[in-house]
């Protein structure tokens, strides 16, 4: 099966069955759990979930693979051909935890998909260069929106390092197998989420300019006074992106 990887779509399947073993472990499974799995490729994570798991809903795309992978499957597996982008997991049986090595090409959307529903642990393979974003702090040039919305909504830490002789084909770079726990209570206060994720977006998306060009940019000049204006974004912590946002967003609605 290894020969049918279409790296377009981000496909870099893992071979080594002791990472396997150890990411499932990372997860904990329980008999009661509901696993999503995105991405199962060849199914390596797919058996030592479905051996732990209540079930295991199986998202891939490819339609080889899902053919292949419908021949062997357990029972315990619902196994979906989609596009993982495009489905409503809200339609889906309400799983519990998510553990995935997920196509590195669509690492930020997912997992901005993810943050929205609630689970009590995933445990994701990610690039490494991606997952240390995921957890830096402001002031480096690692920090972006996905470390603003994934330390707002999660817990997040990186687990290991996974070399690239891992997988079939190698990629170029290392990965790292990323732990992400869902915060009963979020670290500070937004008024409105929407705006602040839309806002933190906006403000990264011309992280070199001063605040206040971006938010002339959005709404105009003179909108009224708010923080942090002479100051530009990589240098605020997502408390302060958080403050800048609830005021903002006060004065955009008089």
């Amino acid at each position: 099966m290894i020969s049918m990887v279409r790296p377009k779509l981000g496909q870099h399947f893992l071979v080594n069955l002791e990472v396997a073993n150890r990411e499932v472990a990372y997860a904990d499974i329980k008999p009661s759990d509901v696993v999503l799995e995105i991405g199962p490729g060849t199914g390596v994570l797919t058996r030592l979930l479905a051996a732990k798991a209540k079930q295991v809903i199986a998202v891939e795309l490819d339609k080889t693979l899902v053919k292949n992978l419908s021949l062997w499957i357990p029972k315990n597996v619902m196994l979906i051909h989609a596009d993982v982008l495009k489905l409503d997991f809200s339609c889906l049986a309400r799983f519990t935890k998510v553990v995935a090595n997920l196509p590195f090409q669509i690492s930020s959307p997912i997992t901005f998909q993810l943050l929205k529903y609630p689970f009590s642990k995933a445990v994701l393979m990610y690039q490494k260069d991606f997952a240390d974003r995921m957890v830096a702090s402001h002031g480096g040039g690692e920090y972006s929106r996905l470390s603003v919305g994934v330390q707002y909504k999660t817990f997040c830490r990186i687990l290991e390092v996974v070399h690239p002789h891992c997988f079939s084909p190698q990629p170029k770079v290392d990965s790292c197998i990323v732990e992400l726990i869902p915060r009963k209570e979020s670290p500070f206060f937004v008024e409105n989420e929407d705006f602040f994720f839309e806002l933190t977006k906006c403000l990264f998306t011309h992280r070199r300019k001063k605040i206040k060009n971006t938010v002339d940019q959005m709404f105009g000049k003179g909108c009224g006074k708010y923080p942090f204006s002479d100051q530009r974004v990589e240098e605020l912590s997502p408390a302060q992106i958080g403050e800048l946002s609830n005021v903002l967003f006060s004065l955009t609605r008089r």
